[in-house]
């Protein structure tokens, strides 16, 4: 149920009414609600994984009450483990038992042994990376201290499956999202308004950027081939545009969904296309990954190596980028992208400015200073190349796509045609100008024209709502992330 259809817009339509009219300032009532709601939007998916989720919930919440009543005993430390190594063991077999079943079948067959190894028909519960992500943060956290569990079973089970969030997230910490179930909540007209803003810039990064960038990406990556290295990079700078208006775009939505909803989601994207190294990028790009990782992978290591000092540090960053990589599926691009991505911070350890934060320095008529203009398009540059790699299908054909890039066909002309092009293009620069006006906030248009009189406000989004209309692509796509 894409959220950019009308079975959506039914289903939520029906879901709000029902909320407030018929379950006003009735919070369990209400959780309830979610909860079932929740359910439904999963299963429309496939109602195969339902139970999967359902299951993985109740082993997480009885071990959350375990390891809080056995608190700094070895029992509590015995539990945890068991959770966090049932959390992985169920999200690597669904997501890689295949992948290293063809690897060792590859791998056999090269050295000459003939095997009888095949791969399962297995399915790939949508959003098990977010969900499970959530549920090991929950016992992680109970066993350091840092919180009580909640014994309020549909709280807890509306906090893993809630449905705005759950096929892409954000990955909501226990403490962000269960205390708001908690809590009573009744219809807050100027945060559903902000909601609602939200909900129709997401769409129209969607609609109009991301849907429109896939024709062109689609036609190059799957014909590489066929075309020049300009052409090819062309790809992979449409590609990171598409990639960054599609997954905030989603996360536009659900956010929006969730304030009208009365919630407040973790924002998951501070404008990473403005970033000016790496390390900046990262900080802005899928923030609830980044953090989640840096909470429960770097800083732990981080610390047990910290006598090797600098070098300790590297070592701590690449194993964080390999399950970045690793975690967004069983391919051997996904690893190579994450290498790419760890091998990129090395000078910023080494210079020691890997936590520096950056500032955006601008003339007094709001375009960037040359040197901050020079490291935002050197940072792009950089992770479009990366994304090559996320975007391509097999090693063999990444090798091919990099191989032409760097070949004398990179100073031709490009070649590829694709329907509507120019208005493609005019689109994204207006996006991209509108997003660097409303930088310093949450998503682009939040306050945009604030200080306007209504009618002229009223003007804007309806300009957006149209062009969302008139310039959306041919057919909608499914957003990316919903494949991790």
């Amino acid at each position: 149920m894409l959220f950019n259809s009308i079975e959506f817009v039914v289903f939520f339509v029906i879901l709000f009414a029902l909320y407030y009219f018929v379950f006003k300032e009735k919070t369990k009532p209400q959780n309830i609600l979610l909860l079932v709601a929740s359910y439904f939007f999963y299963a429309w998916a496939d109602w195969r994984i339902l139970p999967l989720l359902i299951i993985s919930t109740l082993v997480f919440y009885g071990l959350g009450i375990a390891i809080f009543n056995a608190v700094g005993s070895r029992r509590a430390t015995t539990l945890s483990t068991f959770g966090v190594v049932f959390g992985i063991a169920v999200l690597g077999y669904f997501k890689y038992t295949n992948f290293f079943i063809s690897s060792f079948k590859d791998l056999f067959d090269n050295i000459g042994l003939q095997t009888n190894l095949h791969t399962f028909n297995i399915i790939l519960p949508i959003g098990i990376s977010f969900y499970t992500f959530r549920l090991l943060s929950y016992v992680i956290d109970i066993n350091r201290g840092k919180y009580e569990p909640t014994r309020d079973i549909v709280a807890f089970s509306t906090y893993v499956a809630f449905f705005p969030c759950i096929l892409s997230g954000p990955i909501d910490r226990p403490n962000t999202l269960i205390p708001q179930l908690q809590n009573k909540r009744t219809f807050d007209y100027a945060l559903a308004v902000d909601g609602c803003r939200q909900i129709l810039w997401g769409l129209f990064k969607k609609i109009v950027i991301a849907d429109n960038c896939v024709v062109l990406t689609n036609e190059i990556f799957n014909n590489s081939t066929n075309y020049s290295g300009s052409s090819l990079v062309l790809g992979a700078i449409f590609y990171t545009f598409q990639l960054y208006a599609d997954f905030s775009g989603y996360t536009d939505v659900a956010l929006g969904v969730g304030k009208l909803l009365g919630f407040r989601l973790t924002p998951n994207f501070n404008y990473p296309l403005f970033a000016q190294n790496i390390a900046d990028y990262w900080r802005r790009w899928h923030i609830s990954l980044t953090s989640w990782l840096t909470d429960y992978v770097f800083m732990p290591l981080n610390v047990k190596w910290r006598d090797w000092g600098k070098w300790g540090m590297i070592l701590s960053i690449m194993t964080t980028f390999l399950l970045i990589g690793s975690w967004h599926g069983a391919n051997w691009t996904f690893v190579v992208f994450g290498l790419y991505q760890g091998l990129l911070y090395i000078p910023l350890i080494l210079s020691g400015t890997m936590f520096k934060k950056t500032t955006i320095v601008t003339y007094k008529w709001g375009f960037p200073k040359l040197k901050t203009l020079g490291n935002m398009l050197l940072t792009f540059a950089l992770v479009a190349f990366g994304l090559i790699l996320f975007r391509i299908e097999s090693a063999a054909q990444a090798v091919n796509y990099i191989s032409e890039i760097f070949s004398s066909s990179l100073f031709t002309r490009p070649t590829v045609h694709v329907p509507n092009g120019e208005i493609t293009l005019l689109c994204i620069a207006i996006f991209m100008v509108m997003e660097w006006l409303g930088r310093e906030n949450q998503f682009a248009i939040e306050k945009m024209g604030a200080t306007w009189k209504k009618p002229w406000r009223i003007v804007l989004y309806y300009a957006i709502a149209i062009a969302t209309f008139l310039f959306s692509a041919p057919s909608a796509q499914e957003f990316i992330y919903f494949k991790f």
